[in-house]
């Protein structure tokens, strides 16, 4: 059995393509949301809830033949863990990696190594922020613009728990976007417009995670767009698309 970290869309899309190849796949996620989107793809083996490295350790020492790490380019933590607990079990490790989208060189585009440096960088060009960093790095954000009392405006998934921290952090509501991207480049920049935004921030999340319509639509308004770029890991071996996953697996079993 194949085990797929499935916290992305090309992760639903690589455990279904391998289980229509007939492959038995096992595709874990963190939230039932996730495992929504996987009943919808028609994936039949799902587990639910975080792993930590003793858990994911025993869950594939029950038949795992492959471990497929498609989490999210930032979710580097559980990246580690996974090649870790891999390594322990003696089970061969995959990484699915979304591409990177080419970035233009241009004085608005500002790329930053870390989140540190990419929220210092945004909070020095401007008095409204537009984020799409995701809920899990606003606490920083929100910490560090209220001291210097710049605004924040946060784009975020449109779950209750996410909107609950938002408030929590002290965003109000007309601070507070709930739609999932990816976003076209017309709509960014009606939402850019719309709040007023000096400057925008995000992560170097591909194309899937719309980052080429995000600078588009920034630099068309003139506004500088500072872009967190991916953790870097020792991968053993990486892949970028399901279709190649797919392949390996054929060549593999």
């Amino acid at each position: 059995m194949i085990l797929v970290l499935a916290g992305t869309l090309e992760g639903r899309k690589t455990a279904t393509l391998l289980q229509d190849a007939g492959f038995k796949v096992m595709a874990s996620t963190v939230t039932d949301y996730g495992s929504d989107l996987l009943q919808r793809q028609g994936v039949q083996q799902i587990r639910v809830g975080s792993l930590d490295k003793a858990s994911l350790e025993d869950l594939l020492c029950q038949g795992m033949q492959l471990l497929v790490d498609a989490t999210h380019p930032f979710a580097a933590e559980v990246s580690k863990t996974a090649m870790d607990a891999a390594q322990s079990a003696g089970i061969p490790y995959l990484r699915l990696e979304r591409p990177q989208t080419k970035l233009p060189v241009h004085p608005l585009v500002y790329t930053c190594s870390d989140m540190d440096s990419s929220i210092n960088k945004a909070l020095s060009l401007g008095r409204v922020i537009f984020s799409t960093l995701g809920s899990k790095n606003l606490p920083i954000l929100m910490a560090t613009a209220k001291q210097i009392g710049v605004k924040v405006v946060a784009r975020v998934l449109p779950e209750p728990s996410v909107l609950a921290s938002c408030t929590q952090l002290g965003l109000t509501p007309g601070e507070i976007i709930a739609l999932q991207g990816p976003c076209s480049t017309e709509l960014n920049q009606a939402l850019y417009q719309q709040y007023k935004a000096e400057v925008v921030i995000t992560k170097d999340s591909g194309s899937v995670g719309g980052i080429q319509e995000k600078v588009d639509a920034a630099l068309h308004l003139g506004i500088p767009i500072v872009i967190c770029q991916r953790p870097r890991l020792n991968y053993p071996l990486v892949l970028h698309y399901p279709a190649e996953v797919l392949q390996y697996c054929q060549k593999l079993f």
